[in-house]
């Protein structure tokens, strides 16, 4: 059952996660409105929440997710009369980019996984008007079973910019958004859009906006490189069983857990 807010903007869980039903822009201009954090579940991350606990703590405690799934929002669509459109979370992040804000300096803040990313996707976004300095990259670590960094914190204590934009994987983004959304002192609007970025700037395949809107970036990746991706895509036909158990409840394995 969908839930509505306030600003109109409408709700509606699946899997026990608060997914945002509209548009790219009703999202941003929800999460920008008072910050907080916004995940962009996948399927193969989706299908693991109901055991990996420090995840679905992460799904749990985000203000909302966005339908990025496309396995997620067909199964739900074909079980439910409450039908969902996806949202893309490359279509967010160009929504985005379009935010004036954005062109503001020290307005964003960019977290990427490895030199050579925040190097080319730096290069990316500063030749299309974003203001991405070097003072506004910071490359992630490799995190382990506990979440922690110290040093990012104290860098968005020290700048508080109004958006902090995650580009590592899926899996450590959410876990890693929940974390500054618990740690920092002021509320920023923290997205995790993952390789999203990558699309765009060549870090990753470019996935053209028609194959965006089929929702077809998942096999579009797996052509790209079937090595990397078609064992990872395969395994979340896992996520069937669980949507067609539970729907809008939280999985087996989570009850009662992530509560914030």
């Amino acid at each position: 059952m969908q839930s509505p807010e306030r600003s109109g903007v409408r709700f509606q869980q699946i899997l026990g996660v608060r997914f945002l039903v509209g548009t790219a822009e009703e999202a941003i201009a929800e999460i920008s409105r008072s910050g907080g954090l916004v995940v962009v579940p996948s399927a193969p991350t989706l299908k693991d929440m109901a055991r990996e606990g420090e995840y679905r703590e992460a799904l749990l405690g985000a203000d909302f997710a966005i339908a990025d799934s496309t396995l997620m929002v067909v199964l739900w669509n074909l079980l439910e009369r409450d039908r969902i459109p996806k949202l893309s979370g490359l279509k967010y992040l160009r929504a985005l980019l379009e935010q004036p804000e954005m062109r503001v300096a020290g307005r964003s803040f960019w977290v990427m996984p490895n030199a050579e990313a925040a190097e080319r996707n730096g290069a990316w976004l500063r030749a299309h008007g974003v203001c991405a300095g070097e003072d506004d990259m910071y490359v992630a670590p490799i995190y382990g079973a506990r979440m922690e960094d110290a040093e990012l914190v104290a860098r968005l204590e020290a700048r508080r910019p109004q958006h902090v934009v995650l580009g590592v994987g899926g899996g450590v983004q959410e876990r890693l958004g929940f974390y500054l959304k618990q740690k920092l002192s002021y509320r920023p609007a923290i997205h995790c859009i993952g390789a999203a970025i990558g699309f765009l700037t060549g870090d990753q395949v470019k996935i053209p906006v028609w194959v965006d809107q089929l929702g077809l970036g998942w096999l579009w990746r797996v052509v790209w490189n079937p090595k990397r991706f078609g064992r990872r895509y395969w395994e979340a036909r896992r996520l069937a069983p669980l949507m067609v158990r539970f729907r809008e409840r939280l999985p087996e394995g989570g009850e009662g857990a992530g509560k914030v």
